[in-house]
């Protein structure tokens, strides 16, 4: 029973706890947030009236509209302009010199070099007494200046019979009788035009071909120059594939002279190229196509057998007019030998000579015509971009003897 009571007072006294705090719960009110911080409220600064200075304090004299230096309008105001876009560089095209009688104008070049030749026969021709020794020398000189076996023993021959019948030799009739029989050895009835007339349908071609440093690809050039001082347009090829910036160089002498230049990537086939060059020419109805072929070393098997390969992919287009040989006349004898490598791989159709003028070895021209059976058609008489000349017998024979 106490065990009852007791458990009751327990109860209630924890009941009455618990309603005591719930009570007191009730009646607590939350406190107010605090208040928020007035802003910093600063007076915006005054504005400038008309004739304030800046370095002028506020307690200073105001100027008034009447002092104030106002623009007046009457200048206007300066627009920065635009640059102005660069002028893209036109090269300027050169005029060639006229090719009619250039061999005579450089006839005074080539003589420097060449009038050992003439004045020593016509010294030995002026002896008194023409005995045998006097001819062997005759033979020497001929022959030292590469005129070869065959044309030296022509030349002595006609010139013992024509002493024999004319009897008296003054300088005068010796130099008509030597300029006679020169003129036979060089052939004044050759012909030695180069073929560029175009046809109907297609353009004139001449590939040019050589050894390497000939002067082959300034050749084509000059060349270029020759054709267009005769009124033709002309397509350069740069089928010179391999040798660093050879297209780079022909692509130049063509822009001197307004010629377009048709090339490929540097190592590309050649072949593919003066195809292109063709059809180029064919397409915008040129005179002349002029296909620049790499130079190459007449001993080397596979690059002759690629240069007959060019020959026969441009021959699909249409047949060559012309297949130049381009020759150092400095090489003599060597010369020779290239020239007869190079007529089995292409029909050549023409000799070049280069450098004429440095050397007095004119008779090379004799040479290579005999070996070949085709005419020197273009000499080279300096580094003049018009020192390229139809070769013309008359004057050259006339340099070789001199006036």
């Amino acid at each position: 029973m106490e065990t009852v009571i007791l458990a009751v007072v327990i109860a209630v006294v924890v009941l009455g706890a618990l309603g005591g705090l719930v009570i007191g719960t009730r009646r607590k009110k939350p406190l107010p947030p605090p208040p928020p911080s007035a802003p910093d409220i600063t007076a915006p600064p005054a504005e400038p009236h008309i004739g304030d200075e800046a370095e002028t304090p506020r307690d200073e004299p105001r100027r008034t509209i009447e002092e104030v230096d106002l623009p007046d309008g009457s200048a206007p105001t300066a627009v920065a302009e635009p640059p102005a876009a660069p002028e893209l560089e036109v090269p300027e095209i050169e005029i060639p010199e006229p090719t009619a009688g250039r061999l005579v104008r450089l006839r005074a070049r080539l003589s420097r070099s060449q009038n050992a030749l003439g004045k020593g026969l016509l010294t030995l021709l002026s002896r008194e007494h023409l005995d045998e020794e006097t001819w062997e020398e005759i033979e020497d000189t001929l022959l030292t200046a590469d005129v070869g076996v065959q044309p030296t023993q022509e030349l002595v021959d006609g010139l013992r019979e024509r002493v024999k019948v004319l009897g008296t030799r003054t300088p005068v009739e010796l130099r008509a009788l030597l300029r006679e029989e020169l003129l036979k050895l060089v052939g004044t009835d050759l012909d030695r035009t180069v073929k560029t007339e175009p046809e109907t349908s297609k353009p004139g071609i001449v590939m040019v071909v050589g050894v390497n440093g000939t002067g082959k690809t300034t050749t084509t050039g000059k060349l270029a120059r020759v054709l267009v001082a005769d009124g033709r347009t002309v397509v350069l090829g740069a089928a010179d594939t391999f040798r660093a910036a050879a297209a780079d160089q022909l692509q130049t002498w063509g822009e001197r002279v307004g010629a377009y230049t048709v090339r490929g990537p540097e190592g590309g086939d050649p072949a593919s190229v003066a195809f292109d060059a063709v059809k180029e020419g064919k397409e915008m109805g040129m005179d002349v196509v002029l296909i620049d072929t790499a130079g190459r070393l007449h001993t080397k098997t596979g690059l002759m057998d690629e240069l007959g390969k060019v020959k026969r992919v441009v021959e699909k287009h249409a047949p060559l007019d012309e297949v130049l040989l381009v020759l150092d006349a400095t090489t003599g004898q060597n010369g020779l030998v290239q020239a007869r490598v190079f007529a089995e791989v292409v029909d050549i159709t023409g000799i070049v000579l280069t450098k004429l003028d440095g050397t007095a070895k004119g008779g090379i021209v004799v040479a290579v015509q005999r070996e070949l059976g085709v005419p020197v058609k273009l000499v080279g008489l300096g580094e003049g971009a018009d020192d390229l000349a139809p070769f013309e017998p008359e004057a050259f024979v006339d340099a070789l003897i001199g006036e």
